[in-house]
């Protein structure tokens, strides 16, 4: 009976000794499962962090990229606006001294304008006597033209002065010797019609040439007006006062312009600076 117990009593033992380590077997795989549920998760949250981690690079170089291009934008920018800036200073600088050769040049053309018209006036006064003759005095484009009809200085077809003509350039000599800054041209203009047998005088060029050495050679020998300040030039039929082809046109149109201009040179240095 005791054997009975004490057999019993070993197969209980071996039975229960058995069990305790299938326990930690099985405890063991549960861990295990559970470490490589876990692994995986980590390894699947690493994944996504690589992930992100190359996106964010990619938005870093991107924004690298473009910082780099607005940098160098910027630095265009800020050099075309240094250049600009100096541009429209030296610009601005420029319009000013421009202003102020403008307003240099109209003063100087003012002047000029002042002078010829009290010039003009004092023609005017002291070939009176000779505006019903066919002398006039006038202005254009800031010269005094003083036209005599040819019949005021000289007889029909000829180059000599008469008595008449030479009281006229008398008085105009008196003016011109005391304004002394004044150049004189003297132009010989004719009518249309063509010159015949007038022995040296071939042509109205011939005449209208002729015609104006005469009245310079007068004012220059008689007058005593300086040669230099003289000029003597022929136009021929070419500028007509008035086109037409009537008696009082044609008369309009043989005549001696003197034209009275200032010496320029004031106004041309202002105007070459």
């Amino acid at each position: 009976m005791k054997t009975k117990y004490y057999l019993l009593a070993i197969v209980v033992c071996a039975t229960l000794h058995s069990c305790v380590p299938t326990k930690k077997y099985k405890m063991a795989l549960g861990q295990r499962d559970s470490l490589q549920n876990r692994t995986t998760s980590l390894e699947s949250q690493v994944s996504g962090l690589q992930a992100d981690t190359m996106h964010l690079h990619r938005q870093i170089a991107e924004l690298q990229n473009k910082y780099s291009d607005l940098t160098s934008n910027y630095n265009k920018l800020n050099d075309n606006y240094s250049s600009s800036s100096s541009k429209v200073n030296e610009l601005s600088g420029d319009l000013k001294k421009r202003e102020a050769r403008l307003k240099e040049v109209e003063e100087a053309l003012r002047k000029r304008d002042e002078a010829a018209n009290a010039l003009k006036d004092k023609l005017q006064a002291a070939l009176l006597g000779f505006q019903n003759s066919g002398l006039t005095v006038d202005i254009r484009n800031g010269k005094v033209y003083v036209s005599l009809a040819d019949k005021l200085l000289f007889p029909s077809g000829s180059i000599v002065i008469d008595e008449h003509g030479k009281l006229a350039l008398n008085q105009l000599a008196d003016v011109l010797n005391k304004e002394t800054d004044i150049n004189v041209a003297v132009e010989g203009h004719t009518d249309i019609k063509k010159v015949i047998n007038l022995g040296q005088i071939k042509d109205n060029w011939d005449l209208s040439v002729l015609r104006a050495t005469s009245v310079t050679r007068y004012l220059t020998d008689v007058e005593k007006i300086d040669p230099k300040r003289l000029t003597a030039t022929g136009k021929s039929q070419y500028q007509p006062i008035d086109p037409g082809v009537t008696p009082d046109a044609l008369a309009k149109n043989r005549r001696i312009e003197i034209v009275l201009s200032p010496k320029l040179d004031e106004i041309y240095n202002l105007i070459k600076q």
